[in-house]
């Protein structure tokens, strides 16, 4: 699974640039998925709710199939590896040409960091590995390739000539 992450502090733009590329991408006939890191422990399904209620007596795995989309609930492990828990996921994605995640700071996967000095924040940049670029139309001291937000085609571009070729 090729992913590419998307970061950056609060409010400075990371799901706003993940659908613009995603729609970007699509358009130029890639599939890309997308996956939704969070550090939070979220119950991602309904208490009560009978998928719910099969995890709860044991269940390994959980599907919930309907017309119009599908899901699976997996569980994940405090001792499972961050690349395990992508590991997982992988079969669903290998039709995908690219998967675009939104957050995930720590993983050594590769990294593009979502940037802007209005914020009154530095990028994280400066503090995690493994970021390949800075996304800002903002003047940034950081010695990295300045990628500017406002041109996302441009944007497309770098990633595929990054991850794709």
């Amino acid at each position: 699974m090729k992913r590419l992450h998307i970061i950056g502090r609060k409010n400075n733009g990371k799901t706003t640039l993940v659908v613009d590329l995603l729609r970007e991408l699509a358009t130029r006939g890639l599939r890309v998925g997308s996956i939704k890191h969070t550090h939070h422990d979220h119950q991602l399904d309904v208490p009560g709710k009978d998928s719910h209620r099969h995890q709860q007596a044991g269940a390994a795995v959980v599907g919930v199939l309907s017309r119009s989309m599908s899901a699976l609930f997996i569980p994940t492990h405090d001792e499972m590896g961050a690349s395990d828990r992508y590991e997982i996921l992988a079969p669903a994605y290998r039709e995908c040409d690219l998967v675009l995640v939104e957050g995930d700071v720590e993983t050594p996967a590769p990294k593009i960091e979502v940037w802007r000095a209005a914020m009154g924040s530095p990028p994280i940049a400066g503090q995690v590995d493994g970021v390949l670029a800075l996304v800002t139309d903002d003047q940034s001291s950081l010695d990295l390739p300045s990628l500017p937000r406002s041109d996302i085609a441009g944007l497309a571009d770098w990633i595929l000539r990054y991850l794709i070729s």
